[in-house]
């Protein structure tokens, strides 16, 4: 691993511009393969139209299937589990895939509806065997495309916390999400992060209040992403165990000083989210200015 990775965090106006934009930043084209079998993971916890407070913002799942395609890939699936089984289904039509999919022939996998195999977890924390759709396990090449939220049990769901929709059951996951959240991550490993951070929500998961932000955030470092994802919410990321233990993990890393942010400064660009009851003591407690000198 090298000793530092990079973040790109970029304004959008024009996700099809700006994702693009932003993906190029961190030299995002030498993760693909165009032979490769790539999965577009976005997160449909729900079914939800515009603005797509808690939902991945289709248009950057557009954007990525251009670019991708750009790139000469020609193996491309969309694929979410949703929180019931036919969650990802109606998303789908509601958020406008259905038709994308077919304009660019491209498909869509409801992994609710996937073949599972259980696999058992390399040195666990707490999580020894999991069950992740085949669709998943099959792919070269994971985009992991989250929405920029907070959660009532993990704190953040950020693109960690998005490979939840790979597997079933999903509860599985609640108790000691931290050491599990860590532990799935060591199995499914995306390449390419995308956090969507046009509209953020704050205070809750599924039903919290919409942040506008005009942001997209990109790393192929999961860990550094999630960790960019934190300070740009004004959640101090060491508080995140999940993020911690992935990096004792070897899985990325969240020591800030070996994170170079590029594009928007985040100190300009920070909002300070309503935490989920809890939670309150992830908030930062200094200037995100003086914190990221300490570093």
């Amino acid at each position: 691993m090298e000793d530092f990775t990079e973040v790109s965090v970029v304004k959008c106006l024009d996700p099809f511009k700006d994702v693009v934009d932003a993906l190029q930043m961190i030299n995002a084209e030498k993760a693909v393969n165009k032979n490769e079998k790539v999965i577009i993971k976005p997160n449909y916890i729900i079914a939800e139209g515009p603005d797509y407070v808690h939902v991945t913002d289709p248009r950057i799942v557009e954007a990525l299937i251009i670019w991708l395609k750009n790139l000469g890939v020609d193996d491309i699936t969309v694929a979410e589990g949703g929180l019931s089984i036919d969650t990802a289904d109606r998303a789908f039509k509601i958020t406008g895939l259905t038709k994308v999919a077919k304009k660019y022939e491209v498909k869509l996998v409801n992994l609710n509806k996937d073949k599972f195999v259980k696999v058992k977890v390399p040195d666990p924390y707490d999580l020894r065997e999991v069950n992740i759709a085949k669709t998943v396990l099959e792919a070269d090449c994971i985009i992991s495309v989250p929405k920029l939220k907070i959660h009532h049990i993990a704190g953040v769901t950020l693109c960690a916390k998005n490979l939840m929709g790979c597997i079933w059951p999903k509860g599985i996951m609640h108790v000691n999400i931290h050491e599990k959240l860590a532990d799935l991550a060591s199995i499914i490993k995306p390449r390419i992060n995308i956090i969507d951070g046009i509209i953020g929500s704050e205070g809750d998961e599924t039903s919290g209040d919409p942040v506008r932000m005009n942001l997209v955030i990109a790393g192929l470092d999961i860990v550094a992403t999630d960790t960019v994802g934190c300070l740009v919410m004004g959640i101090d990321p060491r508080k995140a165990k999940f993020l911690q233990l992935m990096s004792k993990k070897a899985l990325g890393i969240c020591d800030l000083s070996k994170i170079r942010v590029l594009g928007e400064s985040l100190a300009e660009v920070a909002r300070s989210f309503r935490l989920a009851y809890g939670f309150e003591d992830w908030r930062l407690k200094e200037p995100l200015n003086d914190l990221l000198k300490k570093q």
